[in-house]
């Protein structure tokens, strides 16, 4: 539902009591929230990803602690951040603990409404309505005020892992190995898996394969969640990567449990018409049905 955010649509998804209680005629009290501003600033650099973004922002609004509060991005950095991104962003509100993680409306926005078809009559309506408002976003806009605020230069962003065990542990890309060996022997109410000093070097032979697991080998490998798979720079970088590792004869490990859900069929179609569904295809990544399965 929080995706919806990244458009400049404020929402968010309610329990299954609340739900009910509306369905009755009951109205839901809320508490007028404090907004938090994360101002941003620079661009990702090349290489880095929005689910980098997204896991860095994770890590840092935990850390500051957004529970029951709104998210509000803002400042230069929009400039540089496709709405798709944005919506990665936004989706991942839960994750940060946020109610939402809002985005407002500028040009950025209006791209994706004729992107998506949206005839040019209801991009002239949308715009001057929001310029009427004073809500439609410009480089020149006042910087609204906040309950608090937090900045951002994207271009320190790197390449991450969400781990061992939360989103918001995020691990560098560099720095994988070391985090992993530590938390093998880190006590499990450390976020660690206690593992004894005498089986760190423990093996397991995979029935009629001849293959052997050890600690850190990769048994499921799955292009999911709502978030990554709907956005097409991500997806395009799996397929790239796909493509790359195919040509150079690299194959799965056959205990590798693969899969590949799409957002959506239209992920599918720009796979196909791109030619990049076919190497994800011969390294196992079949299309299992469309939407999150983790």
């Amino acid at each position: 539902t929080t995706m919806i955010n990244g458009l400049g649509i404020v929402g968010w998804g309610v329990g299954g009591i609340e739900a009910e209680a509306c369905m009755l005629g009951q109205p839901i009290y809320l508490k007028m929230p404090q907004v938090v501003g994360v101002r941003l600033t620079g661009k990702l650099r090349e290489g880095v990803t929005a689910t980098d973004l997204t896991l860095t922002l994770v890590q840092m609004l935990r850390k500051f602690g957004v529970v029951e509060k709104f998210v509000e991005f803002f400042g230069p950095g929009l400039d540089a951040l496709p709405l798709a991104d944005r919506a990665t962003i936004a989706n991942m509100a839960p994750e940060y603990g946020a109610t939402i993680g809002f985005f407002p409306v500028d040009a950025e926005a209006l791209k994706y409404l004729k992107n998506t078809g949206r005839p040019a009559e209801v991009l002239d309506e949308v715009e001057r309505y929001y310029r009427a408002q004073g809500m439609f976003r410009t480089a020149d806009s006042a910087e609204p005020e906040f309950t608090d605020v937090l900045e951002l230069d994207m271009s320190t962003v790197e390449p991450s892992l969400a781990g061992p065990k939360r989103p918001h542990d995020r691990v560098g890309l560099s720095k994988v190995k070391e985090s992993f060996l530590n938390a093998l022997t880190t006590p499990v109410d450390k976020d660690g898996f206690a593992v004894p000093a005498d089986r760190l070097d423990a093996t397991a032979p995979v029935a009629g394969s001849g293959e052997t697991l050890r600690h850190g080998s990769v048994t499921i490998a799955a292009i999911t969640s709502c978030t990554n798979t709907s956005n097409p720079s991500v997806m395009v970088g799996a397929g790239l990567v796909a493509k790359k590792a195919a040509a150079r004869g690299l194959t799965v490990p056959g205990y590798v449990k693969t899969s590949l859900a799409p957002g959506s069929r239209v992920v599918n179609s720009y796979l196909e018409r791109a030619g990049l569904l076919e190497p994800l295809q011969a390294l196992r990544f079949n299309v299992v049905g469309y939407g999150c399965t983790t």
